[in-house]
């Protein structure tokens, strides 16, 4: 337990660097296992025909609004779970999971379930456009497709809560064993359902006999599954014994106001600012570049592919630092919450940055796998030529991005969270959607090229902001925590890295029946 030992965190850049990777680096592969997945999925899905690719992204980035809502919420269990351990009071933490949980039904049964019946009309209001080929098919495959997903999602909403909990408590293996093996799950039922007994014969390999193709409603069904993997294995391992002795996991499980409180005084501006940049990028995606046919579509979801595959270890160390602040600001050390926050900063830059080379580099082969051989040669090459544009756009702002994606976790671990989550919002409507808008309407020369670049000015934009906004200071006068709280003293990070502790984390909490608290 943190704080048991009077010791002073590294003051040297070697032992600060082994600190925060240590906490960063099953989170980035966390993050990066979750990218991967998403893009082994497209590419699967690639094989199915350009508009199965359209119909994906509109899809799911759709259903994704109302989770992104629901979801901002729950970032902040990390905060306050975090903050509790630094202080030296980790029982604390196991209410805000439960109260997650509970938060997570009911907003899946309020919002979600409800969100799921409207995509139809969503799409039809979206897809009105005469340009768009094959509209009718597209709103088809785009709802149904978004309508799987939101069903499963009460899982995904309460499987976050929980992993929260493990980042908050410095424990990130154990989220990085369940996403790994929800991953697994999720592409192994995708081929399956997505290509039936036909297989890939163009690739050699074989199909699974008696199974009916699927296609795009395959890879929905994969994606809910791995859900599920992702929720099950954590929930084991906090309700095992283990826990159970040492923190009370079980005791807090009946729904209680004061931590859902607690949950939504910080993180509603979280759920405002996620949810409209879901709502923005939705647009932006559907309508704004949607408006200039199916194969802008599909090159750009195939580039917001790639940008995936950038940001998301980013976000691994916004997760990483928002624990490892929250932990410094608990115990009374916000100047090692700044040098925290700055070596993570540093370290997604850096990858950022090579990310952004690659992306001019091979801009063209990459975009040319996602386009299957029995597509038009025409619209092959058209796909090809629109996808090298944008990775080039997406190139210029991934250092920045960088930027405002790791001090927005920095603000969050210090319980600030009402500037970030107001000037990401007004950002987003004025730059995604107003500038791309004004570029779409009087310069349709540009084509989808120009809300793209309006899309790059907000990151650019809200990347300088976050960083002053966590470098200017403001952040030091909040107090989340009682001041009568017991500052413990902080040692160095984590016990030292165990290989087997995840494995042995999840085999022994099997025994989660016994003990004295089971109720």
């Amino acid at each position: 337990m943190s704080g048991e030992h009077d010791i002073e965190p590294p003051r040297d850049l070697r032992g600060a660097l082994g600190e925060v990777w240590s906490i960063a680096w099953p989170t980035v592969l966390t993050m990066t296992s979750f990218t991967v997945m998403q893009f082994v999925d497209k590419l699967m899905v690639g094989q199915v025909g350009p508009l199965e690719v359209a119909a994906q992204g509109n899809g799911g980035i759709w259903s994704f609004v109302p989770v992104a809502i629901a979801s901002g919420v729950l970032t902040v269990v990390n905060t306050w779970v975090s903050q509790n351990l630094g202080a030296g009071r980790p029982e604390e933490g196991p209410k805000y999971a439960w109260a997650s949980i509970w938060m997570s039904f009911a907003m899946w049964v309020t919002i979600l379930l409800p969100f799921a019946m409207l995509m139809p009309w969503i799409f039809a209001w979206m897809h009105a456009d005469p340009a768009i080929e094959d509209a009718a098919r597209l709103i088809r495959l785009e709802s149904d497709y978004g309508r799987i997903l939101l069903v499963g999602s009460g899982l995904l909403l309460a499987g976050r809560g929980l992993h929260h909990w493990f980042y908050g408590m410095h424990r990130p293996k154990v989220v990085t064993v369940a996403v790994i093996a929800g991953n697994i799950v999720n592409v192994v039922v995708n081929y399956v359902l997505i290509f039936g007994e036909a297989g890939l014969p163009q690739l050699g390999l074989p199909g699974a006999p008696g199974v009916p193709a699927m296609g795009l409603y395959g890879a929905a069904i994969g994606t809910v599954l791995g859900t599920a993997v992702e929720l099950i294995v954590p929930a084991i391992v906090f309700l095992g014994r283990k826990n159970n002795e040492t923190y009370g996991t079980r005791r807090g499980w009946r729904p209680a106001w004061a931590p859902i409180r607690d949950l939504l005084r910080i993180g509603w501006p979280a759920s405002v600012q996620f949810g409209s940049e879901m709502i923005c990028w939705s647009i932006f995606m559907t309508v704004l570049v949607g408006r200039f046919g199916t194969e802008h579509m599909a090159a750009g979801w195939i580039t917001m592919g790639y940008m995936h595959l950038s940001f998301m270890p980013a976000i691994g160390f916004n997760v990483a630092v928002n624990s490892l602040v929250g932990k410094y600001i608990g115990a009374g050390r916000p100047d090692t919450a700044v040098s925290r926050a700055r070596l993570g900063v540093g370290l997604s830059m850096v990858y950022m940055t090579a990310c952004a080379l690659v992306f001019v580099v091979f801009r063209h082969p990459m975009i040319s796998i996602f386009v299957g051989g029995d597509v038009a040669p025409d619209l092959a090459e058209s796909i090809i030529a629109i996808g090298g544009r944008l990775l080039i756009i997406a190139a210029l702002f991934q250092t920045v991005d960088a930027l405002g994606i790791v001090y927005m976790g920095a603000l969050r671990g210090a319980g600030d969270t009402v500037w970030p989550g107001a000037v990401s919002t007004v950002c987003a409507w004025v730059f995604i959607l107003g500038g791309g808008w004004v570029l779409a309407e009087r310069h349709p020369e540009l084509e989808s090229v120009g809300p793209w670049i309006a899309a790059a000015t907000y990151c650019v934009i809200t990347g300088i902001m976050m960083a002053w906004r966590f470098e200017s200071g403001r952040w030091r006068s909040i107090r989340l925590l009682d001041p009568a709280a017991r500052v413990a003293p902080i040692g160095p990070g984590p016990p030292p890295t165990d290989p087997s502790a995840s494995s042995r984390d999840i085999v022994s909490s099997q025994e989660y029946g016994s003990g004295p608290d089971a109720d």
